[in-house]
């Protein structure tokens, strides 16, 4: 069948805001790291935004939210939930782009603004994500990563918690964009 496959549009992309910026006004977000998959950019934006999320912020390893693919899987939520890109690592020192070579890391900015950390990995000493201590959070910053690998161990060591979505049947863990929707629900379902 006939496909379009080369360039359809070109477009300005507006100036993509700070960190702070996205985060102003805001209690429930969401970090992806090195989420590389356009579709599970795509699926995470949608149920981001379908389920109480106020905001995305993505490491510069990650599929471009403005993909096509990501676009089309998300439902145009991509243009409906605020995000950017980070320009600094999740410890400091450790830059993800070619800003400030020793920028105060992403998650220390987090703190600052009043953000309670989480990871989502498998760890034995993770968290339930059912735990009530996230739900009564109130601005809580979740953090999500690669398919595959997960989360950098120096993301989860910098965090204040870890987190995981008991399992069952022998099952070790979910893709990231249905761990997500999971996470999401649980984390904002009492919210108003």
């Amino acid at each position: 069948f006939v496909m379009a496959r080369g360039m359809l549009c070109a477009m300005h992309r507006k100036k993509l805001p700070s960190l702070t910026d996205v985060c102003k006004n805001t209690n429930r977000i969401v970090i992806l790291e090195n989420v590389m998959n356009p579709t599970n950019v795509g699926a995470i934006f949608r149920s981001a935004a379908a389920l109480n999320m106020d905001a995305i912020l993505l490491t510069k390893g990650c599929s471009d939210p403005l993909y096509r693919r990501s676009v089309r899987v998300s439902m145009g939520t991509v243009f409906q939930i605020p995000w950017t890109y980070l320009t600094s690592g999740p410890v400091s020192g450790v830059p993800s782009g070619k800003d400030d070579p020793h920028p105060e890391s992403y998650i220390e900015q987090l703190k600052k603004l009043g953000f309670l950390t989480v990871a989502m990995a498998l760890r034995d000493q993770s968290l339930s994500i059912t735990d009530p201590a996230l739900a009564n959070a109130e601005k809580l910053a979740i953090i999500l990563g690669t398919e595959g690998e997960g989360l950098a161990q120096k993301t989860i060591d910098t965090c204040d918690h870890t987190v995981m979505i008991p399992m069952s049947h022998g099952v070790d863990s979910l893709n990231v964009a249905a761990a997500s929707a999971v996470a999401f629900f649980e984390i904002t379902k009492d919210i108003t």
